[in-house]
């Protein structure tokens, strides 16, 4: 079978290399294959097949199916897009030469652009395409070995396949993968360099002589100047390539002690490699004394550097604060990388030939030494994507917001509490964080089975069901329903930590086995309990144990149905038509939650009374306590009158002018309220709500009898009276400063709406906006 080269595969020679040579026209045989023309065979079958047939053979199955490449498909086809067949071919070919060039200016020039490029090849890959396809299109890290000879690139190389082998481990350990396939698949491509053992002694000699290194260039003397050869030919432009080259090799350095690699000593080696090689050769000072100017930091900071690994390593989160300094670092140094590309611009030959919005480097130029179709083939079965790359300008935004979200893991507080847990962990999904920063932040809460790697599970169960904490010692967590529970707390953990279309399914589906485990808990301690959990003396520490979870268990379970149906707001899964239908459902899973958390929170606050041994005399002041409501279920009714207006309001507007009806043929309104609603229905959550109970609770709306009393104003009037409650906490300001917002507005607009709808119904056209909050829409009104 002949395999001709195209006129694509005659590119101009790079850098001054020799042209590229022209493919052999046939595949050599290797000792296990014998290629065959298979051209008539495949003649004979296309004759003979008709349109919908397919050649197969004994054992084709549905996945045989799926796996099936489409021959000359662009996108299915592994082999077709391939220009080399292997990488030996293309080092042949004078891709990815070594050195770069011999013209030292030029040198600089592209190991610039092909550290640019990996770092846009790395966001790439972390934004879910293959690793096969992005980093490893670098022909510098698929054969580590030849970039000996270039000290700055393959230093910079064994710091990227580090990096990329401690990502690969992270994502691995806290499971996340599963949304995102390709990103821990490695293919058997060289993630690990070749170790040295010997890094650490290395290390102390080289920070010796870069010290001795680092005086003789910051010498000022013009002597001393002229005794040092500079990094490139052109002495006006050394302070712009150092500088380029020294925030990134900084920016690259840091990024790897935030990320939790698994061994430094690659990255320590590479460094002490550089030193000696050109010790070795004898012209390290000459040669490459400039060089220095970001070679010293980088040495400079081992130490440091290792410190940093032992810290993000620790349990318990303890090096959570150095990790921020180093965050900062890298925002510093990624600031100064943007800033080069104006530098980079004004030097490149010939301008800029790319868009700014297409570019990978910050020069504009193309990088030499990647093919994207050199790893089509070890992904076999499954074919490569077709993927497009970040932009340079892209992928600096990416690791800037994950800088962000990393310090805003590192800024938590480590706070026992589930709800303040629960409640950080919602607002920092709130950014739409990426895979990277959610899988740092599963790992710091789960910790070989328990919260931070300190607390058991236990123990965070009976904290957040309001249990003293001598109770963390009960013995009923034995039980074997107690330890589901707790592996049903761990589960919940990691489910939120995961991107918002998985943590929505992935909840629905779990409130059944919240259900099953509240079932199970309670009938097992009534068969083995029943006449104490019978009884009402609070002094049987197994009735005020069991009672409490089971409470608490409950009041979980509405929460995670409350969020779940939250998440379909933020995943634009409602439409318009269905937003009162899924508010009715919200105001009755957010009485509830109200309920069961009210429930908890008194009996707390009764059993702290009774332990501190309160006398009878003080009853009367207890009384007047208890008549209080929490502000943590006041702020659940601020959202239960804001979604009772919403749902009455839309219920109004179907029921006289006809309006927010679904439209579509296909479905009824009846499959569209089980469609969405069928996990909750499931684990009867809550319980006794039906189709045909919304149907019949909305269908009385009218304009007449839903602005007494107004809900929106009761939401409002809730939402200022809290401000005092929650004036420490200013993610709840924020929220109540929202809810207000969205009361304020809607109560205007219902007052407009029920004046005029009466009058002239069809003179009016609403709408419903997230114009104040992601999911609690605000009515807009206007003349038809």
């Amino acid at each position: 079978m002949d395999w001709n080269s195209t006129p694509a595969e005659q590119a101009e020679p790079s850098m001054g290399r020799r042209s590229p040579l022209p493919l052999s026209s046939t595949i050599p045989a290797s000792p296990n294959t014998v290629w065959v023309d298979a051209t008539p065979l495949l003649q004979a079958a296309c004759t003979d097949l008709l349109d919908g047939e397919l050649i197969h053979g004994e054992n084709f199955n549905l996945f045989a199916a799926m796996s099936a490449l489409e021959i000359m498909d662009p996108k299915m086809d592994s082999g077709m897009i391939c220009k080399y067949y292997s990488v030996d071919e293309a080092i042949e070919d004078g891709v990815g030469p070594v050195p770069i060039s011999f013209d030292r200016t030029t040198d600089v020039q592209c190991t610039l652009d092909i550290m640019d490029h990996l770092l846009a090849c790395e966001a790439t890959w972390h934004k879910g395409h293959s690793l096969a396809q992005t980093v490893f299109s670098c022909i510098y890290l698929l054969r580590p070995e030849r970039t000996v000879p270039s000290p700055i690139l393959h230093s910079y190389c064994k710091i990227i396949r580090a990096t990329c082998k401690a990502i690969v481990s992270v994502v691995s350990d806290a499971r996340t993968h599963e949304e995102e396939d390709l990103f821990t698949m490695a293919y058997g491509l060289p993630l690990d360099g070749d170790g040295d053992e010997k890094s650490l002694s290395l290390l102390n000699a080289v920070e010796e002589n870069l010290c001795r290194q680092l005086r003789a260039c910051k010498a000022q003397s013009s002597r001393r100047k002229q005794d040092m050869e500079p990094l490139q030919s052109d002495i006006d432009m050394e302070e712009g390539y150092c500088k380029a080259l020294l925030c990134r090799l900084r920016f690259r350095k840091v990024l790897s002690s935030v990320y939790p690699v698994q061994s430094g000593q690659i990255i320590c080696s590479a460094l002490a490699y550089c030193f000696f090689y050109y010790s070795h050769l004898g012209y390290f000072l000459l040669q490459y004394g400039s060089l220095l100017l970001f070679l010293i930091p980088f040495a400079f900071c081992f130490q440091h550097f290792f410190h940093v690994l032992a810290c993000m390593r620790r349990p318990q989160g303890k090096g959570l604060e150095l990790a921020r300094k180093h965050i900062a670092s890298s925002m510093s140094e990624l600031e100064c990388i943007r800033k080069s590309a104006d530098f980079l611009i004004s030097i490149a030959s010939g301008g800029c030939s790319i868009g700014i919005e297409d570019r990978t480097t910050a020069s504009g130029r193309q990088p030499i030494g990647f093919d994207a179709s050199l790893n089509s083939r070890v992904s076999a079965p499954a074919p490569p994507r077709s993927i497009k790359m970040l932009s340079w300008n892209k992928a600096i935004e990416y690791f800037e917001k994950l800088l962000r979200d990393l310090d805003f893991i590192c800024s938590y507080s480590l706070d026992p509490s589930l709800e303040v847990l629960l409640r950080f962990v919602t607002q920092f999904q709130s950014s739409r964080p990426d895979l990277v920063a959610r899988s740092h932040l599963q790992l710091l809460l789960v910790q070989e089975g328990r919260l931070y790697g300190r607390d058991p599970m236990f123990a965070v169960i009976t904290r957040a069901a309001g249990l003293p904490e001598t109770t963390k010692n009960h013995d009923i967590q034995r039980y074997e329903s107690v330890m589901q529970l707790g592996q049903l707390v761990i589960n919940m953990l990691k489910i939120v930590c995961t991107n918002t279309a998985w943590q929505r399914r992935k909840l629905g589906k779990s409130l059944q086995d919240w259900r099953v485990i509240y079932v199970q808990l309670e009938l097992a301690f009534t068969n083995k309990f029943g006449e104490v959990l019978a009884t009402s003396n609070d002094e049987n520490g197994v009735a005020r144990v069991v009672k409490q979870i089971l409470i608490w268990l409950e009041e979980q379970a509405y929460w995670i149905a409350f969020r779940f149906l939250m998440l379909g707001f933020e995943l634009e899964l409602y439409s318009p038509s269905e937003f009162f239908m899924v508010y009715w459902y919200l105001y009755a899973v957010l009485v509830k939650l109200a309920e069961k958390t009210d429930s908890r929170m008194e009996i707390t606050e009764i059993t702290a009374a009774k332990r501190k041994g309160k006398k009878r005399k003080d009853s009367s002041k207890d009384v007047g306590r208890e008549t209080r409501i929490p502000p943590a279920v006041r702020f659940l009714q601020c959202q239960i009158h804001l979604v009772e207006g919403l749902t009455l309001l839309q219920a109004a507007l179907r029921n006289e002018m006809a309006a927010l009806h679904s439209l579509t043929p296909f479905n009824s309104e009846q499959e569209i309220f089980l469609q969405h609603f069928e996990l909750l229905q499931k684990a009867c959550i809550p319980e006794q709500i039906t189709y045909h109970s919304f149907k019949e609770s909305t269908s009385y709306a009218r304009f007449s009898n839903i602005a007494t009393p107004n809900c929106f104003q009761q939401a409002q009037k809730l939402a200022k009276e809290l401000r005092s409650s929650f004036s420490n906490d200013h993610d709840r300001l924020a929220e109540l400063r929202r809810l207000e917002q969205v009361a304020e507005h809607n109560s205007v607009a219902m007052n407009v709406i029920c004046q005029l709808g009466a009058v002239e119904p069809n003179s009016l056209k609403v709408s419903f906006e997230f114009i104040h909050h992601p999911c609690y829409a605000t009515a807009v009104v206007r003349r038809a």
